[in-house]
């Protein structure tokens, strides 16, 4: 029997989780059944649009569910407030970062289900997440990128509330 691999969540991404999961299943799915139920009183399935997508829709529904389910009933949830202090980098660290070409970014170390890009929260599985987690504020990491290594210096390390 193999091990589940633990789905590290920060509070609010593991909240996202939970409002999501709620919403399918008392809102969107019922509503779904209810399209479906009156389609199906409406004759010929075959032919029936309303019928046929809901039904479609509702095995969209009912695998997001399940894939819910399964994320949050392997969830670790890693709060960065409670965290005792360290300027060692781990999971849900906001990383002030100086990269090769001289340029500054700020990374927050998240889950999987949490990635935002745009807001700068990378994956803790991320090759620059690994190339960080361990190091410690002042240090220089190497990351392998396909243009070659990187060298990367750690300007300082947080364990803030990430949104």
């Amino acid at each position: 029997m193999t091990d589940t691999p633990k789905n590290y969540l920060t509070p609010a991404g593991h909240r996202r989780l939970q409002d999501e999961l709620y919403q399918l299943v008392h809102k969107e799915r019922p509503e779904i059944v209810q399209v479906v139920n009156w389609a199906a009183g409406n004759g010929d399935r075959s032919e029936n649009g309303d019928y046929l997508y809901g039904k479609r829709r509702m095995r969209e529904i009912d695998r997001r569910i399940r894939f819910l389910t399964q994320r949050l009933a392997n969830a670790c949830v890693v709060d960065p407030e409670t965290r005792e202090a360290t300027d060692q980098v781990f999971f849900a660290a906001t990383v002030t970062l100086e990269r090769g070409d001289g340029s500054e970014q700020v990374v927050r170390i998240v889950g999987e289900d949490e990635i935002d890009s745009a807001k700068g929260k990378i994956s803790w599985k991320s090759p620059l997440a690994r190339a960080l987690i361990k190091a410690c504020d002042g240090d220089i990491v190497r990351l392998n990128t396909p243009e070659g290594t990187e060298t990367i210096e750690i300007l300082a390390v947080e364990y803030t509330a990430i949104d």
